[in-house]
């Protein structure tokens, strides 16, 4: 068949899409089309790419028919969201150069449809699939909307306020330092150290972890991640000394160990590339959130002192700990392991779930274990999340005895230490948000480390006024608590199945080693200068190699 020839049909087969409903063409012929437009997308978006495709803006233009009109990518034909609407707004995205990565999304559908099942359903689900929009819009359908609503109600609250007391049991010891450091004879030094052991054995541990997790399911790991976290927490009110100190502190480790991974990798197998950033944002504001809350209820129960004979600082690790045994209950019956498990969505909701996560297009994907772990954006991002963990639990554990030494009492010291955290709880969402509408993550991440370092250089310039101080503090928060966010969305772009457990897990283990080195850093360096200057400016530098670093994926990540 002549060029001429084969556009003539080509051109009749994309009238027949745009002027006829595609829910009224036989199932058989529905797939042929999606399936050729698929492969005529690729071909065509590796001889163009980087020109305007200005002549899709008359197809854009032409009113489309039927309410089961296909949604294009922006750079074949338009958005057909209701019969003899014209869709001026992918008039704009048509005349944008093409991307090699839209074209191989198919120029008129988001994906390549899901042929793995056959027969009527398999059909149903290969056109929902064919009709995805494209990477990084927004259109969904009134079953898939419903379906994602129903997981984010059930999912997140849960796992959410589990995070909030996980992290702000890694944490409290920074509130219980205001007078456990007295009561049982620690020095800064000793302090920083075990405070930072925790993340010993959470590294020893984390790999193991998620393997475990991706053989026996989410529901029964994680819940048992919090019950035994709860317990050890609690017992560290019993610690007399700086071993039994340091003793508790690799058991937590030890406990927790997998529980941040387990999730990101959980949230990753329920919510799709479009939504999944504001998903995790919402899991991590737990994060500053466990210290806006955790704050002023550590004030209050430090306030305990001497009830039934146990000192404040005891009576605040009963009290973060003692709760994550109940919501460790409370997950092994709430939570299902897949989208395929869960009863209470319907089937047409299901349907909907699994079709938007198998149609998801990766960018080079890594399956396997070890394949995952010795990719060069693996070991890139293990390093950015290693800066910028240290200069989250440099800030978070010693903050409160930074502020303390304004001479505020425990109680306006919890207050206070809130604040900041409010304001960058707030800042992850926002930022969340808007990764999801640009899609640009990796410049996003180079831009919230730069903003950790500014932020920490800014608190030691301004150190003789509180208010200034600790507005430098909030900036560098911000910072720190938004990369968090956008972070963990890089990874999950290319690793799957066990590949995405371990490589996940691999990360997160070199990262966490950040959050021993970071309080051990600021504790040392405070013993040795006598004051909190130099291990401030230290974090400031290590924020700003997590910016060259974070930078550096541009080189490495071409579909973000």
């Amino acid at each position: 068949m002549s060029a001429s020839a084969a556009g003539r049909a080509t051109a009749c087969r994309r009238r027949e899409l745009t002027h006829q409903s595609v829910g009224e063409l036989p199932g058989d012929r529905q797939l042929a089309i999606a399936l050729e437009f698929f492969d005529r997308g690729a071909r065509l978006g590796a001889e163009n790419a980087g020109r305007p495709h200005r002549a899709v803006a008359e197809v854009a233009e032409r009113p489309l028919h039927g309410e089961h009109a296909p949604r294009g990518t922006g750079n074949e034909i338009g958005d057909g969201v209701a019969a003899g609407r014209s869709n001026r707004r992918d008039i704009a995205l048509a005349r944008r150069p093409l991307r090699y990565e839209d074209a191989v999304d198919g120029l008129l559908f988001g994906c390549r449809p899901n042929v793995r099942e056959q027969g009527p359903r398999g059909q149903h689900m290969a056109i929902v699939a064919a009709q995805r929009t494209a990477p990084g819009t927004t259109e969904l359908t009134a079953v898939e909307r419903r379906a994602l609503n129903k997981a984010a109600w059930r999912l997140l609250p849960l796992l959410t306020i589990a995070y909030l007391f996980n992290y702000f049991d890694r944490t409290v010891v920074g509130f219980a330092a205001l007078t456990m450091n007295r009561d049982i004879g620690l020095t800064s030094s000793q302090f920083g150290f075990g405070a930072g052991l925790l993340f010993i054995t959470y590294c020893l541990f984390e790999i193991p972890s998620n393997l475990v997790l991706y053989r026996v399911g989410p529901r029964r790991w994680l819940a048992r991640i919090m019950i035994t976290w709860g317990i050890i927490s609690a017992a560290t009110a019993f610690v007399v000394g700086p071993y039994s100190f340091y003793a508790a502190r690799l058991l937590l480790g030890a406990a927790e160990a997998g529980y941040f991974v387990g999730v990101t990798y959980y949230l990753s197998a329920w919510f799709p590339v479009q939504i999944r950033t504001r998903m995790l944002a919402w899991f991590l504001v737990g994060i500053p959130l466990s210290t806006v809350i955790g704050g002023p209820l550590a004030g209050l129960l430090l306030q305990l002192d001497g009830v039934w004979g146990f000192a404040g600082w005891q009576w605040l690790f009963f009290g973060v700990s003692l709760p994550c045994v109940a919501f460790g209950l409370i997950v092994y019956t709430v939570l299902s392991d897949r989208p395929q498990d869960a009863e209470w969505l319907a089937p047409d909701e299901r349907d909907a779930l699994v079709s938007m996560l198998t149609a998801e297009t990766r960018e080079r994907p890594k399956s396997e274990f070890w394949p995952a772990v010795r990719d060069p954006r693996v070991l890139v991002l293990a390093g950015v999340q290693f800066c910028f963990t240290l200069g989250s639990y440099g800030i978070g554990i010693w903050l409160p005895q930074i502020v303390k030494g304004y001479k505020f009492s425990n109680l306006e010291v919890s207050l206070i230490v809130a604040v900041p955290y409010l304001f960058a709880s707030a800042a992850m969402i926002v930022w969340a948000w808007h990764i999801d509408r640009t899609g640009k993550k990796v410049a996003n991440l180079a831009i919230t480390c730069f903003l950790g370092a500014v932020g920490l250089v800014a608190s030691v310039l301004l150190t003789g006024s509180l208010p200034a101080a600790l507005a430098g503090l909030t900036v560098a928060l911000v910072g720190v608590t938004s990369a968090r966010a956008i972070f963990w969305n890089v990874p999950t772009r290319f690793l799957t199945g066990i590949g995405a457990a371990g490589g996940l897990a691999f990360i997160n283990t070199i990262g966490v080693f950040g959050g021993f080195v970071g309080p051990s850093m600021m504790g040392w360096l405070k013993d040795w200068t006598g004051s909190f200057t130099v291990g401030l400016m230290a974090m400031a530098a290590i924020m700003l190699a997590a910016t060259l670093l974070a930078a550096s994926l541009k080189l490495l990540v071409k579909q973000e």
